[in-house]
């Protein structure tokens, strides 16, 4: 038997990088997927497919996450779709990078709204949900910045740290209800928000990681499927990092 077999996922800004790798790796296991994303048809449409292809149910929705009566649309279309939602997966997000003095306050709200008010909203709908069935898995992307911070990226890192102090709250709020809410925080992972990293010399970058590389997002989707498993039943409120060892 498959680890995810019987289970419906709904996985947020699912159409590329660490958010695809998820959506592909719960599919291969069984796990019928809704997902979210918010600008390309082409690419959710291309996703429905390969997740099908998996003999998988799959259906994208164009929502946006950071918009709380969005995702109150979203949550009822899917369980009137799927019938239910075992496991939530909150990764959509954004980066806008700048020293503090030159940040506007709008690209400081734009990354707390995509970042961590989404995370607020998609989890405050998908509980209603699992605490009658009282069973569920919440997954939240955080990131190393969010545990170290980094320089040029302090909204990032507030709203990475947010969820972390999200995940951790609503997990001790909840888990009397058999719902489990766990942080992934991952290092430099090959996407496209990490891309400029690799232009010239990545030695600088490799000096910070012990493990000398960048990780892959199929390596951050391996450890959502811990936690999204039954492999993962007694283990709630936590952050594992998955970052070649940067945090050591």
């Amino acid at each position: 038997m498959k680890l995810l077999e019987h289970k419906i996922a709904l996985i947020t800004g699912a159409s590329r990088g660490i958010g695809e790798a998820i959506a592909l790796k719960f599919a291969e296991n069984g796990a019928d997927i809704a997902f979210t994303y918010l600008s390309s048809d082409e690419r959710a449409k291309a996703l429905e497919q390969k997740l099908q292809q998996l003999g998988v149910k799959a259906k994208g929705y164009k929502s946006d996450a950071g918009d709380y009566a969005s995702t109150e649309l979203l949550t009822a279309a899917v369980l009137n779709d799927f019938g239910a939602i075992d496991i939530c997966v909150n990764n959509a997000g954004i980066s806008r990078d700048n020293l503090l003095l030159r940040a506007t306050p709008e690209q400081w709200d734009d990354v707390i709204q995509a970042n961590l008010k989404s995370v607020y909203n998609l989890t405050r709908q998908v509980i209603k949900p699992m605490m009658k069935a009282r069973a569920g898995s919440i997954i939240n992307l955080s990131s190393v910045v969010g545990i170290r911070g980094n320089s040029g990226q302090s909204a990032y890192a507030a709203s990475k740290a947010g969820v972390i102090g999200f995940t951790k709250s609503i997990a001790m709020e909840i888990g009397s209800r058999n719902i489990r809410v766990n942080a992934i925080a991952p290092g430099f992972i090959e996407t496209d928000m990490t891309n400029y990293l690799k232009d010239g010399d990545t030695s600088k970058w490799f000096e910070k990681i012990p493990m000398q590389r960048f990780g892959k997002p199929e390596e951050v989707a391996n450890v959502a499927l811990f936690l999204a498993s039954e492999l993962s039943t007694y283990v709630t409120g936590q952050v594992i990092n998955v970052c070649g060892g940067m945090t050591t």
